[in-house]
């Protein structure tokens, strides 16, 4: 049974209320979810709140998870980063507020120690982005890690709409084509 086959399985057993499947998902794929919250967070501690709310999210709303759509994983990784930008722009908010008033920024971003297996799904993953063309790579960092909207990257990069949509489109499937999902386990 491929990975992708036993991520429906688990997600199918999670929809009907068993936990045991929601913790082979979490087995399985903690570490990159992990990674990406912490990517774009830089705070392990806010990291780990939104996995952990993500996986709440996960568990009471299994059933909106649509096949045609895409694989478990990247399902999986749309919660979580949808969760961390979420929190990314309150602390923003919050921050910017605080200095307003005067008070101190948020400190240094933590520095986690990562286990061998991350940190070769890192090396891996960069070899991927740095393969792709420029223009894709700079677009698909601003929308995952920097939490900007394809119109904001089309502004941003002085490029029209419809262009940096096929940017996206381009780097993410060369993605997939370099990183075999049956790897990331």
């Amino acid at each position: 049974m491929s990975t992708q086959e036993r991520d429906l399985e688990c997600l199918l057993r999670v929809q009907s209320g068993d936990a045991r499947g929601l913790e082979e998902l979490y087995d399985r794929h903690s570490p990159l979810l992990y990674s990406v919250a912490l990517r774009i967070l830089r705070q392990s501690a806010d990291a780990e709140e939104v996995l952990a709310e993500s996986w709440l999210q996960v568990w009471r709303r299994a059933a909106s998870y649509e096949p045609r759509r895409g694989t478990v994983t990247a399902w999986l990784l749309t919660v979580v980063r949808s969760r961390a930008l979420d929190r990314y722009r309150s602390l923003a908010s919050r921050r910017r507020a605080e200095e307003k008033a005067g008070a101190e920024p948020a400190g240094a971003p933590a520095d986690p120690a990562a286990s061998a297996q991350q940190r070769q799904l890192h090396e891996r993953v960069t070899q991927a982005l740095g393969a792709l063309q420029p223009q894709q790579r700079q677009a698909l960092e601003l929308a995952y890690f920097g939490g900007l909207s394809q119109s904001e990257i089309a502004r941003r990069l002085d490029a029209p709409l419809g262009t940096v949509k096929s940017w996206t489109r381009q780097a993410l499937l060369r993605l997939r084509d370099l990183l075999p999902q049956e790897e990331w386990v």
